[in-house]
């Protein structure tokens, strides 16, 4: 069968490792799944294939994509994802990553091809793997920790602070909303999409419907 690309969430392997920032690739990729087995016609199916990573194939934004878990850790994602490709006669324009960024805070996420790693241990061994930096990520922002002298890797693989671990459903079913208009519309109006998402403010959502509130009461009179 040949695919329309692939989406690959990066992450560690290990019930340890579920709730950390580190893991959020995975969690899309979960949700993705989650989603497929309540629909019948998104069509999921498990490729057993390698041990060096799980794989799907699903019938995602109208048409059939497989979905990844690098089962190799974090600093060794290339193997997996040059495998991938290899296997399935894949160009790396097909090729999505999903990652933790830690220059974005919790709630923004971004969409870009190519560029830099930032440090990220997993963008450097997929770019060494595919020799090329020119794959699509989605980066979604786990924040820099406010003790500078606290290692980032320490930070990474810390579970999420419980005033943000709250908003993670959230910013999930946005990325996944995201790529579906990716595929479906286009890499325009899925940046304007992806990029223009923040968590919203209570406080400003109580002050807006404060406001609401008082200017009905006064039309009302």
């Amino acid at each position: 069968m040949d695919f329309k690309g692939v989406i690959i969430g990066l992450g560690n392997p290990g019930s340890q490792y579920e709730t950390t920032r580190h893991n959020i690739g995975f969690m899309l990729v979960d949700r993705i799944i989650a989603m497929a087995q309540g629909r019948k016609n998104m069509h999921l199916e498990q490729i057993n294939e390698s041990g060096d990573y799980e794989l799907w194939k699903v019938k995602f934004a109208g048409a059939y994509r497989l979905l990844a878990k690098p089962m190799t850790y974090m600093n060794l994602s290339g193997k997996a994802v040059s495998k991938i490709c290899g296997r399935h006669t894949l160009s790396v324009d097909q090729v999505m990553i999903i990652h933790d960024e830690l220059d974005l805070p919790v709630g923004r996420m971004k969409l870009k091809k190519g560029g830099g790693n930032n440090g990220h241990n997993g963008l450097e061994s997929i770019q060494n793997s595919l020799n090329t930096p020119n794959f699509y990520r989605l980066r979604l922002g786990v924040g820099r920790p406010n003790d500078q002298f606290k290692p980032i890797s320490e930070w990474v693989l810390e579970p999420f602070m419980p005033e943000n671990a709250i908003h993670i459903p959230e910013i999930i079913e946005h990325a996944c909303k995201g790529l579906d208009i990716f595929y479906r519309r286009g890499v325009g109006f899925a940046t304007q999409h992806i990029n223009g998402f923040s968590i919203a403010e209570p406080e400003k959502e109580n002050a807006e419907q404060i406001e609401d509130d008082n200017a009905d009461r006064q039309t009302d009179s």
